[in-house]
């Protein structure tokens, strides 16, 4: 802090890492909480689904880490206007899958832009929580350096609308959905909570979609279409 003694200074950036280890602390119990004794957790969503294919993708605006310093920008549908939108639902912060599932489209994030997709990362973790766990290395167990915002659906409406949301848990399912540059839903996916999406399968449907024809199973960039 500035204009401290170097002591007093010193002393109040070691309080400062303390309570960020204890939040750190109760945001991986709360992880653990929601895991059953069996390591798993539930995988029904029980709130009412809005998002359809092929019709008008629900409206959203939540905070978000867009400035995570400020934490004072929320991500809303509008803005992806004109842009392929992937968003990309997980459980919880400070867990298991979900911090290997982020990185990977992170990690392609440069073959979404060159498709003119965006990707936002929802769960229904405070804005905190995830500023927090975007300045943890990934080798704790965070997702430093991530290359697209999450949001922050502590209202658990986005969840709820979108059909994911396991409502006696309060977090969401590992649920994607592909928005086209009009705002239709084109694509959805939705995993049980033990297993991750693929960033490459979410590439080709969005390329299998701009071509606008017949994608046959297993079309790849490049092949013929279908003849209709």
């Amino acid at each position: 802090m500035p204009g401290l003694p170097f002591g007093l200074e010193f002393a109040h950036g070691r309080f400062k890492e303390f309570q960020k280890l204890n939040a750190l602390r109760r945001i991986r119990r709360r992880a653990k909480n929601q895991i059953n004794s069996g390591g798993r957790m539930s995988a029904t969503a029980t709130s009412t689904e809005k998002a359809q294919v092929g019709k008008p993708a629900p409206d959203f605006e939540m905070a978000s880490t867009k400035n995570i310093q400020k934490l004072n920008e929320n991500v809303k549908l509008s803005d992806y206007s004109g842009k392929w939108l992937v968003l990309l639902f997980y459980p919880l912060d400070f867990t298991f899958v979900c911090p290997t599932e982020l990185t990977a489209f992170s990690d392609r994030y440069d073959d979404f832009e060159a498709v003119g997709a965006e990707v936002i990362g929802v769960s229904t973790d405070s804005v905190y929580s995830h500023r927090a766990w975007l300045q943890t290395s990934r080798d704790k167990g965070g997702v430093e350096g991530l290359r697209y915002p999450l949001g922050a659906d502590s209202t658990k409406k986005v969840a709820s609308d979108y059909g994911v949301l396991i409502e006696e848990k309060g977090v969401a399912l590992r649920g994607l959905f592909v928005i086209d540059p009009e705002g239709i839903l084109r694509y959805k996916v939705v995993h049980d909570l033990n297993v991750g999406r693929s960033a490459e399968e979410t590439l080709r449907v969005i390329q299998a979609l701009q071509t606008g024809g017949l994608c046959q199973a297993e079309w790849r960039p490049g092949q013929e279409t279908i003849k209709g």
